[in-house]
């Protein structure tokens, strides 16, 4: 067999590479992503969630008419799964070593949603599924970015990103249901 390469970095270097820069915490002489992007990028994935959190705290308590219970339900728990994105987002910056930005100055800016408010439960409906539309796409280009230069993210953000995909088909269902 030519050129055999061994599987692992042998313990020793492994070993001594670990004390090195010690305080980077999670982020070793391996990881080999640009890691002030993926803190930028994730800071916007952090401001997505924030204002998709809001948008459907505002539709869970603005939800009104014969078939505003069962769709409120589904905007809090929404709510609910966007928020715990959004904690994993800030704890994965953390680790990166960089700091997620929840300041609500330039939120929307930074944000890939937008916040919009919804007439009736349709349109709440609607823009609902616009901005999952938009995490959905945001999370793949994402994810294709990072490759395998950063796995742990990645991993993240595949999670993120297939229950948004799962949120998009709920809304798509309760469109359907609500405009036959």
């Amino acid at each position: 067999m030519a050129n055999r390469k061994p599987f692992l970095t042998d313990i020793q270097t492994l070993r001594k590479r670990a004390r090195q820069h010690i305080e980077r915490g999670a982020v070793t002489e391996g990881y080999r992503a640009d890691r002030e992007t993926v803190v930028k990028l994730l800071n916007e994935a952090l401001a997505t969630e924030i204002v998709c959190v809001l948008r459907y705290k505002r539709h869970y308590f603005m939800a009104s008419g014969i078939h505003a219970d069962s769709v409120a339900q589904e905007f809090l728990q929404h709510a609910n799964e966007e928020q715990q994105h959004a904690d994993q987002i800030a704890a994965r910056i953390v680790q990166l070593g960089g700091e997620p930005n929840f300041s609500p100055e330039g939120l929307l800016s930074r944000s890939h949603a937008e916040y919009v408010e919804g007439e009736n439960l349709i349109d709440m409906i609607k823009e609902d599924l616009v901005a999952e539309r938009i995490a959905i796409d945001s999370y793949r280009e994402m994810i294709a970015y990072l490759g395998n230069d950063d796995p742990t993210t990645r991993r993240m953000l595949e999670g993120i990103l297939a229950m948004e995909e799962e949120h998009a088909d709920d809304l798509a269902g309760l469109l359907e249901e609500l405009e036959d």
